[in-house]
This record gives C-alpha cells, structure tokens and sequence, in this order.
C-alpha cells in the first residue's frame, strides 16, 4: 500500500493527523467552530505546530472551548490562565478567547449559530481552490477580509484577514490542499 499524497507542510506525526482528518473539512459544529477560531487567533506570530501540541491543554485551560461558560470568565479567570504554563500566555490573547466567546453567543443570537454568521461569506459551500504548490496559497483574500470585518463588527478579536483565512482553510470553507495531495480530490468530490 503506497503512502499517501499530502500537502508539503504535513510532515510529522501531528500535523500530519490534523492534514489527514481535519483540514479543510467542512466543519459546522458551532463549539468545534469556536474552538477553531481560538486556535487560529493564538496562533497568530506563531507556528501551527506549536498550537498543535498545545491543543489538549487549551481544551482543558478553556472548558472544552464552551462558549457559554468561556464568556463567564473574569478577571481571576484571565490570572490563572495566564498563570498556565501549557498554554500561550499571551493577555492579549487570553483576553481575545473570552471576548470571542461573548461574540459567539452574540451572532448565536444574531444568526441562528456561529456556523450560520460565518458559512454564509461563501453561501454554504467550500470554495475550491487549484494550487499545485502549497507556497502558491494566498495569506489572505477578499472573502477573508470580508470574515475578518464582519467578525469585528460582532466584537471578534485577534480575527483579521490573515486570521480569518487560515480558519476559512482548517474548518474547509475554501480547499487549499495542494492538487497533487490525496485529501484534495476526497474534499472536492463530496
């Protein structure tokens, strides 16, 4: 059995499970969707990997990304988070989590579900992308820039264009998976 076609930057065991099971699937789960953006948004100035393996412990550290009782936190909550060594100790950040957590409810209310308010910047279906080199990927796009605004005006943090658009590719609102890789065509043909 041959080894499968992935993206270039799918190269350890980590990345390369997140590659196989999750990227650029589309995801419509509103807490999997929150979680999602507080990954992103922590990932921001650094590498993905590193957010990978931390992962668990943001699970942990955030109640298993529930938006309701993320929004709750106070400022006791911001010390011991920022007191967690498992995590990215960023305020900035911490304080973008439960801000985000309170925009989430919000557009819940707004919209339906945080997966209603953002699908509908690509009207409910992936857009599907044709690199042949991953380097090819733009950091962001005009759809992205119109997630990252739309976001914001719903009291999003730390979710610009560049953001916005690394979350667009890992919840599968646009397949950017190299053409040559295996998961490309599984992603296009649903």
């Amino acid at each position: 059995m041959r080894e499968p076609k992935r993206c270039g930057w799918a190269k350890d065991p980590l990345s390369i499970d997140y590659h196989d099971h999750e990227w650029g699937v589309p995801l419509h789960d509103d807490n999997r969707l929150f979680e999602m953006i507080v990954l992103e948004s922590m990932q921001s100035g650094l590498s993905w990997i590193t957010i990978l393996r931390k992962r668990l412990a943001f699970r942990s550290a955030f109640l298993g990304f529930d938006p309701e009782q993320v929004a709750k936190f106070d400022a006791k909550d911001i010390d011991k988070l920022l007191a967690n060594p498992n995590i990215i100790r960023n305020r900035a950040k911490v304080e973008a989590t439960i801000a985000n957590a309170r925009a989430t409810l919000k557009v819940q209310e707004s919209f339906g579900s945080l997966d209603s308010f953002l699908w509908r910047v690509v009207e409910g279906k992936p857009v599907i992308n044709h690199w042949s080199d991953s380097r090819q990927i733009p950091a962001a796009t005009p759809v992205s820039e119109r997630l990252a605004k739309e976001c914001k005006s719903q009291g999003f943090k730390f979710v610009g264009s560049t953001v916005a658009y690394a979350f667009m590719q890992a919840i599968g609102m646009v397949n950017d998976h190299e053409m040559s890789c295996d998961r490309y065509k599984q992603l296009a043909a649903r």
